[in-house]
């Protein structure tokens, strides 16, 4: 087994292959190698596995992005960058949290009054129409996370996916129960 030395002059020759072309295997290794650095950065500042699963993820994808936009300057210095990108993914996230906060407690109390009146309203039997509809995939991701209330990591390991795939999974079934019941298709 060879053992792998992270060099950041390997990471600005990825990079330079990324953004000089789209280069597969280039952002492939470029992503493989970062991961585990940005995903300490985000264990070290949000104290939570699955944020900073999320946090690698959206700096990768930013990075992969701006490479290939030619949006990276000083492609030597990769590694100042995607430091400032997690500062500035882990700022904003903050930002939006503090608003959300701010936003909950000033309406809280009468949203809570209108979610109990929309939720009251739900047909139990369309809804359960809705539901048989979904892929089968869509409703045990659907099934494991509201009626077992479990979450995307044990269901990952349930049902072999990773925890990334089963949020698209379970963002997609929500899309379709909600068109359902809206009255379009499943």
């Amino acid at each position: 087994m060879e053992i792998r030395r992270d060099d950041p002059s390997d990471d600005a020759e990825l990079a330079h292959r990324v953004a000089g072309g789209r280069d597969p295997a280039a952002e492939a290794e470029l992503c493989g190698r970062l991961y585990p650095r940005i995903r300490a950065y985000g264990l070290r500042h949000l104290r939570d596995a699955a944020g900073a699963a999320d946090l690698a993820q959206t700096v990768l994808v930013v990075l992969i992005v701006a490479l290939r936009a030619g949006k990276v300057e000083e492609v030597d210095r990769l590694a100042a960058f995607v430091m400032g990108v997690c500062r500035n993914t882990l700022l904003d996230w903050r930002k939006s949290e503090r608003r959300r906060r701010i936003l909950l407690e000033e309406f809280g109390p009468s949203m809570a009054e209108v979610s109990t009146v929309a939720t009251a309203r739900v047909d139990r039997a369309r809804l359960a129409a809705c539901v048989e509809r979904l892929p089968a995939r869509e409703r045990m991701v659907v099934a494991l996370t509201y009626l077992a209330d479990q979450d995307s990591d044990e269901i990952a390991r349930a049902v072999g996916l990773t925890p990334g795939n089963v949020r698209v999974v379970r963002h997609r079934a929500l899309r379709h129960l909600h068109e359902c019941l809206a009255g379009g298709a499943a």
